[in-house]
């Protein structure tokens, strides 16, 4: 429970400074929400509640709820002056009480009703209050998780990440209701480590009003959705899961915003979160606002609001969506239909600036934390901090190596040969940036199919290629992310309205894919060689990287120690290549750590018999050969010693 200041000129019970007025209209305060919002205190041994809200063009504001039956001349806000705030004490009201914010703009006789920007809590869907929340009640018991999270999430480090819906990870089996965050903790902090994931990386779970948008329509930046349960409900979910040792990254959406009449759009009659002009302040594809990225007071919120689940909520990595969206002036724009910057170009220089200064925020205020681009198109130095030039993420998904690796696996292995140079193109590009290999949501719904129906051929072959697809993405530099239901092969794309089709694993393709899912967890996260040196070219080397008459890949990683080495080959044939001959740098027995053809995985068991020896016979370059047996539709990787 917070402790009120002396109340300041004009206003009753403040939690303002003067100083939090200047940082927040100069858009530098990074910790807003400790000011504004519903604030439980205690003055003068009175508890109440202090209310706080950014309206500059409000003629007046009042605060509505059942306390006082959602009368909006029964409690008015004071306003501080130019600061563009409005705030007030109700006393007697406390934790848990609705409430939103009355407000008559300047412009307009007709008064709106606004859910709180800074609201720590909200109604269930369809209703649309905000509820006082008092924060300070929830005892963490995560402090291992948080000492070891900067080594746990270090560029050296193993990271998998697991991308889930918590509306359709799993539902109640009778109703297709809801589980709650507890639940959903518990459960899914078994199944990664079962399955040896690192992270959990959620979809957006601040407040939404409509489930299709799966959460990318938010409203309540500052609230976790009442779905699941409270703001301390999730605060376990997050606790649960690192009590596990799994970090938990958060999508977070400052891209656009929903014009809900709830929500931030016209928020004080006018465009205060957006921009006024259509052409930069409406997005065309998403029916949705644009953040004004310029305002001060709008960069105070959303800077805050990133150091907010950080904090508040121990929340290891965001994940920024639709980057490229705010880069650029004429996304999805035709000519005519956007504003140019200063310089006559097309770069949205206000975002750029933002992005910048929001990582400058969240890696000094709190450091060991990720953030995470989803940026589709080639901005130079996502992953470089401002000072050098660049935008300041910690990593980048690298989209082009997932449509590229997508359409080779799509094509039949027999015209394979003929787009050989499509799955090697990645090595041209692969250590510009810090980069995640995503399959995520985005490519298993709409039409596009689900992963495993993308790939030609019979079950068995589909499944087989599967497993290799897998065994590629873990032995290729950059960080792991695979959206539920893909590590057992869900054969229908993703619905959020239902859960992950479990039922499926009761059968030997979908548990035997499940299997080797986990091996190559198992592997990748004991190998230094896999995820040591995932951003520069001494821990990649090519073995074999022109055989297109027989589609057969082969490649070292290696540590920080140049002795410890990984070969992994591929053969994206649905034919066994016998007596196959891949150079290596040493001689002696090389042991066979992975076969995804293994029959454990529901596979044919051709192989190696678990260990090969290297002839002292020169290979492509390599003073050293191996004459392996490479199975069908499959991945294998060696190890020496």
């Amino acid at each position: 429970m917070l402790q009120a200041t002396q109340p300041a000129a004009g206003a009753t019970h403040s939690l303002l400074t003067d100083f939090d007025l200047y940082l927040f209209n100069e858009g530098t305060h990074v910790r807003i929400y400790d000011k504004l919002g519903a604030h439980v205190v205690t003055v003068d041994g009175t508890s109440g509640v202090v209310f706080g809200v950014w309206a500059p063009n409000a003629d007046a504001v009042s605060v509505v709820g059942d306390f006082n039956e959602w009368d909006p001349d029964a409690t008015p806000l004071k306003s501080r002056q130019s600061s563009g705030i409005w705030e007030g004490f109700v006393p007697g009201l406390g934790h848990g009480a609705l409430y939103k914010y009355s407000i008559k703009p300047r412009f307009s006789a007709h008064r709106i009703d606004k859910a709180d920007p800074l609201g720590f809590a909200a109604e269930l869907r369809p209703r649309t209050a905000s509820v006082v929340w008092d924060l300070s009640k929830y005892q963490w018991a995560d402090h291992g998780w948080i000492s070891r999270r900067g080594g746990a999430q270090a560029f050296d480090a193993p990271i998998s990440m697991y991308e889930v819906h918590l509306g359709s990870w799993k539902r109640v089996p009778d109703t297709n209701g809801f589980l709650t965050y507890v639940d959903l903790g518990h459960q899914l902090a078994d199944y990664c480590q079962m399955m040896g994931y690192t992270h959990v990386e959620l979809l957006p779970i601040s407040e939404h009003p409509f489930d299709p948008s799966w959460g990318y329509q938010t409203v309540g930046y500052y609230a976790p959705t009442s779905r699941f349960g409270s703001p301390d409900d999730f605060r376990a979910f997050v606790d649960i899961l690192h009590q596990a040792g799994i970090g938990v990254l958060l999508d977070w959406v400052p891209a656009h915003f929903p014009r809900d009449a709830h929500g931030l759009a016209n928020f004080d009659g006018t465009a205060l979160y957006e921009h006024a002009d259509p052409r930069q302040g409406e997005h065309p594809d998403w029916g949705t606002k644009v953040f004004n990225y310029g305002r001060n007071e709008v960069r105070s919120f959303l800077i805050s609001n990133a150091v907010y689940w950080v904090e508040q909520f121990h929340i290891d990595g965001l994940r920024v969506d639709a980057v490229a969206s705010m880069l650029y002036l004429d996304y999805s724009r035709e000519p005519g239909q956007w504003v140019p910057n200063q310089y006559g170009g097309r770069e949205n220089l206000e975002a750029i600036s933002f992005l910048q200064r929001m990582n400058e925020v969240v890696h000094t205020e709190c450091p060991g934390v990720l953030t995470v681009a989803e940026e589709s198109t080639a901005w130079p130095q996502v992953t470089r901090p401002p000072y050098m030039g660049g935008l300041g993420f910690s990593l980048k998904w690298n989209m082009g190596w997932m449509h590229d690796t997508l359409e080779y696996i799509s094509t039949e292995p027999v015209h394979r040969r003929w787009h050989h140079n499509v799955l090697t193109f990645s090595l041209l590009y692969a250590f510009h940036e810090n980069f995640v290999l995503p399959f995520s949501h985005d490519e298993v719904v709409h039409g596009k199919a689900s992963m495993l129906n993308k790939i030609p051929g019979d079950a068995w072959q589909k499944f087989a290629t599967l497993r290799l697809l897998y065994a590629y993405m873990f032995g290729h530099p950059g960080k792991k992310l695979l959206f539920m239901g893909l590590d057992f092969g869900q054969g229908d794309e993703w619905s959020e309205a239902r859960s992950v089709d479990w039922h499926l694993l009761q059968y030997p393709l979908q548990s035997g894919l499940q299997r080797c899912v986990a091996d190559l967890h198992r592997v990748y996260r004991s190998q230094p060689s896999l995820h040591e040196v995932d951003f520069h070219w001494e821990g990649f080397q090519w073995l074999e990287s022109h055989d297109n008459e027989n589609s057969v890949f082969a490649f070292m990683r290696r540590a920080r120690d140049p002795n410890d080495v990984l070969a992994v080959v591929l053969n994206f044939t649905p034919v066994p290549r016998y007596e196959y001959h891949v150079g290596v740098p040493t001689g002696g027995p090389w042991r066979e750590l992975m076969n995804t053809d293994s029959s454990l995985y529901a596979g044919g068991n051709i192989g190696n018999g678990g260990e090969v020896w290297a002839r002292d016979e020169a290979w492509s370059g390599q003073p050293h050969s191996l004459t392996l047996t490479v199975p069908p539709l499959a991945a294998v990787y060696l190890k020496p010693g």
